[in-house]
């Protein structure tokens, strides 16, 4: 309890600092809508349909837009070295971050979620699958944005160009625009690697859609996912922490 309550310091902290500001929430809002329209705009597709990808790409974004800035910037501006010499673990710290960005990630998916369901008319036959979907995801992508933030660099800039070269692709090979089963074998192959796709997958079971990946296997990727980046993302922080310092 006394980890967590730590943990939600930090938490506040990056809320106040990082997320409350203009540019970032219109990153989080703007992007992903404006890139949906992009695709959606004159396809013979039921717009509803594409839902699930739009809650699912805003939430990848979201979850993982800042995230991967913090520890570099704040080793720049040397704040960092008070936070470690904090009566804090590293898990603590790391958890700090990954929580603010789960509750950026949730509170911006309103946004996706009420377009889909009130502007575009898409069915919710599951309402209770849908918000495990969003919590798990939101988690799942927070925990992968602090794996983008494991390099010892003190430019924001340098982390979050690693950041979009892995986000982007995910982006076209995760069903986001073109259903699983209309892909090549290989484009269903790669789809598996990204956890957007069960993400997506699982939005589509939750709205009533076809979905190629069953909702139980998409739980369980998206937990895995999770518990993959949150470890290895530890074992890099505290192999590269010592030479962010330096």
């Amino acid at each position: 309890m006394k980890s967590l309550r730590r943990s939600w310091a930090f938490a506040k902290k990056d809320v106040r600092i990082y997320y409350l500001n203009g540019p970032v929430l219109i990153f989080g809002i703007l992007f992903p809508v404006f890139l949906f329209l992009a695709f959606a705009v004159g396809r013979d597709v039921p717009a509803d349909s594409l839902v699930p990808g739009l809650i699912g790409m805003a939430l990848f974004f979201t979850a993982s837009a800042t995230t991967p800035a913090i520890l570099p910037f704040e080793t720049r501006t040397r704040t960092l070295e008070r936070l470690l010499a904090a009566p804090v673990t590293l898990p603590v710290l790391v958890g700090g971050d990954v929580l603010a960005a789960v509750l950026f990630g949730l509170f911006l998916s309103l946004v996706p979620v009420l377009i889909g369901f009130l502007a575009l008319g898409a069915g919710l036959a599951q309402p209770l699958l849908l918000a495990l979907a969003v919590l798990l995801s939101a988690v799942c992508f927070a925990t992968l944005g602090t794996l983008f933030s494991t390099p010892p660099t003190d430019e924001p800039s340098s982390v979050m160009t690693i950041a979009n070269l892995v986000r982007l692709p995910l982006i076209f090979i995760s069903g986001v625009f073109v259903p699983i089963s209309d892909m090549p074998a290989w484009g269903q192959l790669l789809s598996r690697v990204s956890p957007l796709t069960y993400t997506t997958e699982l939005v589509r079971h939750a709205t009533g859609h076809a979905a190629q990946i069953g909702a139980g296997a998409c739980i369980a990727a998206l937990v895995g996912f999770t518990l993959v980046f949150w470890f290895v993302s530890l074992a890099l922080h505290s192999r590269n922490m010592s030479r962010r310092l330096t």
